[in-house]
């Protein structure tokens, strides 16, 4: 059974760090993308930031890049989030998921989810 676990969320103040990581089990983590989302109140979920270990590619929503860091450690299953700088419209349920498209941020290609973690930043 495929399953994903988001957790690390928290209240941070404006320009602080949090780390999430996405612990994945029941499936061969080196076949599958592994991306994060969030949703905002009263907003579309939004893709964030993906990794795949198969094609060693890594991709950020524009609004993010330079500041959220995605990694993964194969040999632990897991996928972390480094998010600096954080801003409050970085509030937000964060998820991860998994797809076996190599790379992007379209939710409808992510056949799995895990619950979400919540990440609120307050200015």
């Amino acid at each position: 059974e495929v399953q994903l676990q988001a957790s690390g969320g928290g209240l941070v103040q404006a320009g602080g760090s949090l780390r999430l990581s996405c612990a994945a089990s029941g499936f061969s983590f080196d076949d599958y993308t592994i991306g994060w989302f969030r949703q905002a109140p009263g907003k579309e979920r939004e893709g964030v930031s993906c990794i795949s270990s198969k094609y060693a590619n890594t991709y950020y929503k524009n609004s993010v890049k330079g500041r959220f860091t995605i990694s993964s450690d194969n040999a632990k299953n897991m996928v972390y989030l480094q998010m600096n700088s954080l801003k409050p419209e970085d509030t937000a349920v964060y998820y991860c998921a998994a797809t076996s498209v190599p790379v992007g941020l379209d939710a409808g290609d992510y056949a799995y989810w895990g619950q979400g973690t919540l990440v609120t930043v307050s200015s």
